[in-house]
């Protein structure tokens, strides 16, 4: 019943989804936290950007952002970032605006874990004579994090879905494969229904286990 799937590197499909979500993953958290403590911060010009980046970025459609980085920074402004052949430069190209698109929504659920740490500890910590960065990295941020690994794991989840707009710039990844499949075999369902289970074994996992870690270490108030 499967034998449509001779010939075809299913396996190698959804190895570039994981790619593409882990390194964006990783990516989105560093710069959603940057965002996140640049819209706490006591500097208006830097709560300025991480407003206007957060609530600019996020109601761009993901595909437009994902065909901007291949149409205007690579074929327009012939940023590579350090590959040299097409399939490495859009994956790289890919990964940038998945970082850029899933980092505003990151930031947001930082910010909410960071309003859950009560204010008397943020003092307490400046009475003491630590800084701003030493507040929100040594009192703040630590606990911030443990309160939102629900939130963050369905933002994870999330990217692991939008990585299919990868294909929209001829990343080799999962819907890409699932396309070509599609148009050259008449098995229209079962071809559906492989790749949506695929991504159930991707994404169902991460959602049980993140939530299991999230109750684990949920700050006891």
């Amino acid at each position: 019943m499967f034998d449509f799937l001779e010939g075809y590197d299913l396996l190698g499909a959804f190895w570039v989804t994981v790619q593409l979500t882990l390194l964006s993953a990783a990516g989105s958290l560093v710069w959603g936290t940057v965002l996140a403590a640049m819209r706490v911060g006591p500097v208006p010009l830097m709560r300025g950007f991480g407003t206007a980046y957060v609530n600019v970025v996020r109601n761009i459609p993901l595909t437009v952002i994902i065909l901007f980085t291949s149409l205007g920074l690579n074929q327009t402004l012939q940023i590579d970032l350090g590959a040299h052949n097409f399939e490495s430069i859009n994956f790289r190209l890919a990964v940038l605006g998945l970082i850029a698109y899933t980092s505003a929504f990151v930031c947001e659920a930082i910010r909410s874990g960071i309003n859950t740490v009560p204010v008397g500890q943020a003092e307490a910590a400046r009475a003491i004579g630590l800084n701003f960065v030493q507040v929100l990295t040594l009192i703040v941020l630590p606990q911030a994090f443990r309160s939102v690994v629900g939130p963050l794991a369905n933002v994870l989840i999330a990217l692991t879905k939008n990585t299919t707009v990868a294909a929209a710039i001829g990343v080799a990844e999962a819907a890409l494969l699932m396309k070509k499949m599609i148009e050259n075999e008449a098995q229209l369902l079962l071809i559906s229904a492989v790749f949506a289970f695929g991504f159930l074994c991707l994404t169902l996992p991460t959602g049980l286990i993140l939530g299991w870690v999230g109750k684990k270490v949920a700050v006891k108030r």
